[in-house]
Formats: C-alpha cells, sequence, structure tokens
C-alpha cells in the first residue's frame, strides 16, 4: 500500500509542476507559447484558467493527502537504525583526555633451552 501511495505521490507531484507552469501569467497568453493566437481555442472557450485551476486543485489535494499518509507510515515504522550494531562508545571523564590505546604484541613463546652435554 505504501509503494502504491508513493506512485501516485510522484505522478501527482509532476502533474502539479506541469499545471502550475502552464497557467497563464500575467500579460502572458499560454496559447501564444505554442502559436495559437488565442488562448481559448487551446483549451476550449473557457479558456485555460478554470481547467488549469480545476487540475490545480485537486492534485493539490491528492499530494497533501498522500504526503500525510507517507509521513504517518514513516513514522510508524521507524523500527531498526543503521547504528543498532555498533558498539557502545564509552567517554573519559571529566579532564582526561582519550589515550589511543596501542594493541599489545603477543609475547613471543620461550623455547627451552638445549640441554647441555
Amino acid at each position: 500500500m505504501v509503494t502504491l501511495a508513493t506512485v501516485i505521490h510522484i505522478i501527482v507531484s509532476i502533474i502539479l509542476v506541469i499545471a502550475v507552469l502552464l497557467q497563464v501569467g500575467k500579460g502572458a497568453s499560454i496559447g501564444s507559447t505554442f502559436g495559437s493566437s488565442s488562448s481559448q481555442t487551446l483549451f476550449g472557450s473557457a479558456g485555460p484558467a478554470t481547467f488549469l485551476t480545476k487540475v490545480t486543485g485537486v492534485c493539490a489535494a491528492i499530494f497533501m493527502l498522500t504526503s500525510l499518509y507517507l509521513t504517518y507510515n514513516a513514522s510508524k515504522s521507524r523500527s531498526a537504525s543503521v547504528m543498532s550494531d555498533m558498539p557502545a562508545v564509552k567517554s573519559a571523564p571529566a579532564g582526561q583526555k582519550d589515550a589511543p590505546q596501542q594493541p599489545q604484541a603477543p609475547e613471543p613463546a620461550k623455547q627451552a633451552a638445549p640441554a647441555a652435554k
């Protein structure tokens, strides 16, 4: 279910960006961008304002709902951490500096001296 919500979230976000970019700015006509003389012929007699406004509103609502759903599921499923397998680091008491520990070399095995004749 989370995968489906993620796919819907991505698709709706792309549509939302496209719908916002296609909306008519101040003094600009979207129809002139595509070579049309009037914006009404491109999106029908009502023009792009109502269609793109409705698409933007619906996409924004779906985007918000999927965002809330994905956030809720992400906060609920926090059970493991990358750092859970790491050993705890003990810090030195205040005032002491941590001195790097030198690995101790193994003591060489003592061989018995050869028996004297």
